[in-house]
């Protein structure tokens, strides 16, 4: 079961800004604050910066790996910016976000992904772009997890992303997500499942709910990785409290952990 920390985001203004003033204590901040609130990976996404992207990602790199021991997240659309940032994520095993099955992103990223021996998110996109259908998600799927295998990916370093849909423009967004994960789960043991839970909340009010309820949906359905915010006490309360309900959690050491350091408490 793993959390990445998603704050380190320049379509976040705060990150955005601190980056703008070079501001690099509260970069470090909000990366230590993730770690020890229990974030596994630190992601680290300054996508929007297309003009100056590679030096930027270089410098928050930096920046976050001189105060956590966690791997990090390197997150980009842009392949050069893959590299820069898993040149200096020297911490552990890092992971790359993300691979697709379009052809043109698959065949650019998947030599990065075997250089750096990296974890890799896998989002369900081809070239007709996100699948409108549970039939073509899963025809996705199939693709991915295939193709990666067959190029010598490890099966344990694949992490695939649904694609969660916001609940908003369809009513069935959430349940098509939870029947991906489930054949995921009894089709290709060994395979991770990853999302970003915020996409499903976007559009309705009380967010913050519907992405709790969502996580906990989806964890009993087999997801068992997340990219979200560490810092949300609730939300991590029923991360920890999920786990052990859902047998994850030997002797519940997990969740009393969490509880005796106060990482959910209010």
């Amino acid at each position: 079961m793993l959390i990445v920390g998603e704050l380190i985001n320049t379509s976040r203004k705060p990150i955005k800004e601190a980056i703008e003033r070079e501001d690099a204590a509260y970069i470090r901040d909000i990366a230590k604050k993730q770690a020890e609130a229990g974030a596994d990976y630190i992601d680290i996404n300054c996508g929007t910066l297309v003009h100056n992207e590679e030096e930027v990602m270089a410098w928050l790199v930096n920046n976050v790996k001189e105060v956590v021991d966690v791997p990090l997240c390197i997150d980009s659309p842009n392949p050069k910016a893959l590299e820069t940032g898993l040149k200096l994520a020297t911490k552990g095993q890092p992971m790359l976000n993300s691979i697709t099955a379009e052809t043109d992103r698959f065949e650019a990223v998947l030599p990065i992904v075997k250089n750096f021996n990296a974890k890799v998110v896998a989002l369900c996109m081809d070239n007709d772009g996100i699948p409108s259908t549970p039939e073509k998600r899963i025809e996705i799927v199939k693709k991915l997890v295939e193709d990666l295998t067959a190029a010598g990916v490890e099966r344990d370093n694949i992490y695939i992303d649904p694609l969660v849909k916001p609940l908003s423009t369809s009513d069935q967004a959430g349940l098509e997500v939870i029947d991906a994960v489930g054949f995921i789960r009894q089709n290709y043991p060994g395979v991770h499942i990853i999302c970003g839970l915020s996409n499903i909340s976007f559009g309705l009010p009380n967010r913050r709910v519907l992405n709790q309820v969502y996580m906990v949906q989806l964890m009993t359905a087999g997801m068992d990785s997340y990219i979200l915010d560490p810092l949300d006490r609730d939300m991590m309360g029923f991360f920890y409290a999920s786990k052990a309900l859902l047998g994850k959690d030997p002797f519940c050491t997990g969740y009393l952990k969490a509880h005796r350091s106060g990482l959910y408490k209010r």
